[in-house]
């Protein structure tokens, strides 16, 4: 009897090919357009007085971008219904660590690190993810897991010496700083949603995916105002948008994609599985780094195409390592916010 109520299940998530399309290309359309507005924003110049400005207020950015996530989730969840029992102390520890995450990625770009460096190492973020779910989440890792991880690391570094050697690179010591930072909070998140699953597992209490939307970045927008407010950026960076609506519109639509992205990934692991949504969002990084690569002028050697191969090989190895780990059944995952990053 259970045989066949599993099969029905697994049935129920096969779903259609026009279901795939539009989920994936959902997926696909949302954040290549994210990543290339990300691009964007942050390569927006301009002469002011003999002097080149840019846009820094990145603070500010956050705020946006959780704004509008909280609101597109707000308005699901009206609808379907709030989750009682939420461990906020939990929600708002991962919030903390993920928008200090993402400050660091768009600080990184902010201070000369290419798009294709940032996003290959950003994949590779299992690094620290994995030493924080050792430390705080007590998990257990295989041999391919680790051979993954070095093939991205490596390939990365290939990629980001490659890009160095440019006359017109614009890579910074401190930018790679922040990047490092970046992955360092991709760790302690990784340890905290694991302790989140298992707290909320405990007590019985069964997340929808909007929960995970609205609590984490509600929490990432009330930090983030709190060190906009701090670094005097709220007024000034409403006033430079405001000043320069090109910048404004990049961040609107920034923003919005944001939020539709997430939106997707949650139909697709709805009508297909969680496995479905990782081949999907996996290998969208890849299709990002080819795009930044091709149409915004990251042009890179014989060299640093091995590098995208190497790391690309080890970003795809985790969707076969997935495949084995669940049989091609669906296997349940927690939050999918972290595909923005």
């Amino acid at each position: 009897m259970s045989d066949k109520v599993s099969e029905k299940n697994r049935t129920e998530k096969k779903g259609t090919l026009p279901q795939l399309f539009f989920g994936a290309g959902g997926i696909y359309a949302c954040f290549l357009y994210y990543g290339s507005l990300q691009e964007d924003v942050f390569r927006y110049k301009f002469e002011e007085d003999g002097k080149t400005v840019t846009f820094t207020f990145i603070w500010l950015l956050q705020v946006m971008e959780a704004g509008a996530n909280v609101l597109l989730s707000f308005a699901a969840l009206s609808y379907l219904g709030f989750t009682r029992g939420i461990p906020y102390d939990m929600f708002g520890l991962t919030g903390f660590t993920q928008v200090m995450a993402k400050y660091c990625t768009n600080a990184a770009l902010a201070n000369g690190v290419s798009f294709p460096v940032a996003t290959l190492a950003k994949s590779g973020k299992m690094v620290p993810v994995m030493i924080g779910s050792l430390v705080l989440g007590n998990a257990n890792y295989t041999l391919r897991d680790y051979v993954q991880v070095a093939a991205i690391v490596i390939g990365t570094a290939v990629v980001g010496l490659d890009s160095s050697k440019k006359k017109n690179s614009e890579s910074t010591f401190l930018g790679l700083l922040f990047l490092a930072g970046s992955l360092f909070c991709d760790g302690m998140t990784g340890g905290v949603q694991k302790r989140l699953k298992g707290k909320t597992a405990e007590k019985g209490i069964k997340l929808q995916p909007y929960d995970f939307m609205f609590w984490t970045n509600l929490f990432m927008l009330c930090v983030a105002f709190v060190f906009a407010l701090l670094n005097s950026e709220v007024f000034a960076g409403l006033a430079f948008c405001m000043k320069h609506t090109e910048v404004m519109w990049l961040i609107v639509k920034f923003s919005i994609c944001s939020a539709l992205g997430q939106s997707f990934i949650f139909y697709t692991i709805a009508v297909f599985d969680p496995l479905v949504c990782s081949s999907v969002t996996t290998t969208r990084k890849i299709f990002s780094v080819l795009y930044s690569i091709i149409f915004k002028g990251n042009t890179l050697s014989g060299t640093g195409w091995v590098g995208v191969t190497i790391a690309s090989c080890g970003i795809l190895s985790d969707i076969v390592g997935k495949s084995k780990e669940t049989g091609g059944e669906s296997k349940p995952e927690g939050d999918q916010t972290d595909e923005k990053k």
